[in-house]
């Protein structure tokens, strides 16, 4: 099996996210291959599931203030702050058959394959079974505070998280893997604003690939290993190649929805089936 790889760029989250949301439509219209994509956002960027409430989870002033984009995603789940994190986008049609045909069995498959990847790099993370307590109730917007059902944990402390939306054709999964963290920045950037203890309690609840090793690696390195990851876990080929044209003229449409401030306060609901919200 062939898969189409776009390697590692980076674009501002409003593009990214159109990127994101156009090869998705690309791939399952034309029943295209599946791809695998590896990005990060700068500037640093939060961005929103769709279900979220921006104005109460996210303390818009200080975003402004410290130049810190923000957009709302069409994948559900929670706040996710990009900085110093390496962002992975799997699109798949519902004909290829690597996937089971359901939101937890595909997002089981990919966890497994980054899972490997980090094995590569000597970080040894395991598929959580279920939600467990995490930086509780102050910080539940953020994504990180708390892992869900086979989302990747190291020594318990989740290192990866993903949001996916699955339409009946096929399903977008994405999510942010950290190089590092930085809890006080990522709280003062969320609503309502936390105590010192729970600061404390959302650094025990996080770590990062960097924070695992010895001798921190790059960018680079990491998405190496990630591609080594998902090429031996499901014994594809990966293929490395650009977006077509179709899916570069989409995504300039695309990319002023992810600028409107319409889109981003209030969202308008794009699809009907289903989101994956850890």
């Amino acid at each position: 099996m062939v898969w189409r790889l776009l390697n590692f760029q980076i674009h501002d989250i409003f593009e990214n996210m159109a990127i994101d949301e156009s090869i998705f439509q690309k791939t399952i219209k034309d029943r295209k291959p599946p791809t695998i994509r590896f990005y990060s956002s700068h500037p640093e960027a939060i961005s929103i599931g769709y279900f979220q409430d921006i104005r109460k989870e996210v303390n818009i002033e200080k975003c402004r203030k410290a130049g810190v984009d923000v957009v709302r995603r069409i994948t559900g789940g929670k706040a996710v702050f990009h900085s110093h994190e390496i962002t992975y986008c799997v699109v798949a049609g519902n004909q290829e058959k690597t996937f089971p045909p359901d939101i937890a069995g595909a997002y089981k498959v990919i966890s497994r394959c980054i899972a490997r990847g980090l094995s590569y790099l000597g970080i040894n993370a395991a598929l959580a079974e279920g939600s467990r307590a995490g930086a509780g109730e102050e910080l539940k917007s953020c994504c990180f505070s708390v892992p869900a059902k086979s989302e990747l944990l190291v020594h318990g402390r989740k290192i990866c998280g993903s949001a996916q939306l699955r339409k009946r054709d096929g399903f977008l999964q994405h999510g942010s893997l950290l190089l590092a963290f930085d809890p006080a920045k990522t709280a003062s950037l969320l609503l309502p604003a936390s105590t010192p203890e729970q600061l404390e309690k959302l650094k025990k609840a996080v770590t990062a690939i960097n924070e695992e090793l010895i001798s921190p690696v790059d960018v680079q390195d990491v998405c190496l290993q990630l591609k080594k990851g998902f090429t031996d876990e499901l014994g594809i080929e990966l293929v490395e190649d650009t977006m077509t044209t179709a899916e570069e003229k989409l995504k300039q449409e695309l990319k002023k929805k992810y600028n409107d401030v319409r889109w981003n306060m209030k969202g308008k609901k794009p699809y009907k089936e289903g989101y994956l919200s850890p």
